[in-house]
């Protein structure tokens, strides 16, 4: 495997090791309103990349189906939303500014459970970066070194507030700064870990990449629509959220396309 995919699948997670690192530097906890400032723009990110970098490669990729060239990616899609759907029921969490937990039932601590919700939303991350860089391992014309690395800054960029956003509150409530750090950390590992698995997974079946694509894309808008938009829009009315959403957006756009 060259330096430019390891690399690839690295960057996503240093960006969400980096965020978890401000708990060493900066001493107030982040407000309600800044939180859901930066949750606006990680959806505005994730929804650009689901379109630009994995569903419109995927359709292209399939274009010698004629007009059922959208099928591939409308099975893929589907089966990350009920992937999502599956682990999001069976893996108990606790989603920022919610009370009750959801999956089944646990006797965990609300700080692990906390932890659960954004390594849930990090495996679909994984994924797509896994996916596209998958499609340079198999040579797809189609997939350049400049639009997978694109996929993996624009995820990276908004993961250094996702780290954040985990060990900032978490020393909030009287946790170490080191332990804070370290579950910010351990967060973010699952990433290059279901990157991997998605490059080795779409090399034995090259043929079903189009899939491997469109699946990390429903897996990405479940955790948007599940996760990241009520979130973006708790509390007071702000508009904060949407506007941090539409800059997310058009900066994973921007990028996808100046890089790509």
């Amino acid at each position: 495997m060259n330096l430019e995919i390891i690399w690839g699948v690295m960057v996503p997670f240093i960006g969400t090791t980096a965020g978890a690192a401000c708990v060493f530097f900066m001493k107030k906890n982040l407000s309600s309103q800044v939180e859901r400032a930066l949750t606006g723009f990680a959806g505005g990110v994730m929804v650009a990349a689901s379109i630009w970098s994995l569903l419109i490669p995927a359709m292209t990729q399939s274009e010698d189906m004629g007009k059922l060239s959208f099928l591939p990616a409308v099975v893929g899609f589907w089966l990350g939303i009920f992937f999502l759907l599956l682990i999001d029921s069976l893996t108990p969490h606790l989603h920022m500014f919610a009370e009750k937990p959801e999956g089944r039932s646990s006797k965990f601590k609300k700080t692990t459970l906390m932890v659960l919700a954004v390594t849930i939303h990090n495996i679909p991350e994984g994924m797509a970066v896994g996916a596209v860089f998958a499609g340079l391992v198999a040579n797809s014309s189609l997939i350049t070194v400049g639009g997978a690395m694109a996929l993996a800054l624009g995820i990276a960029i908004q993961n250094f507030p996702e780290g954040a956003i985990i060990s900032m509150p978490l020393h909030g409530e009287g946790m170490s700064r080191g332990k804070s750090f370290w579950y910010g950390f351990i967060s973010g590992a699952v990433e290059p870990v279901a990157a991997m698995i998605t490059i080795i997974a779409a090399g034995i079946i090259v043929p079903a990449m189009p899939y491997f694509l469109s699946f990390a894309a429903g897996a990405m808008i479940y955790v948007v629509v599940e996760e990241l938009i009520p979130e973006m829009s708790s509390g007071e009315h702000s508009n904060v959220g949407v506007i941090m959403f539409s800059l997310g957006f058009t900066l994973m756009m921007a990028l996808d396309v100046a890089l790509g």
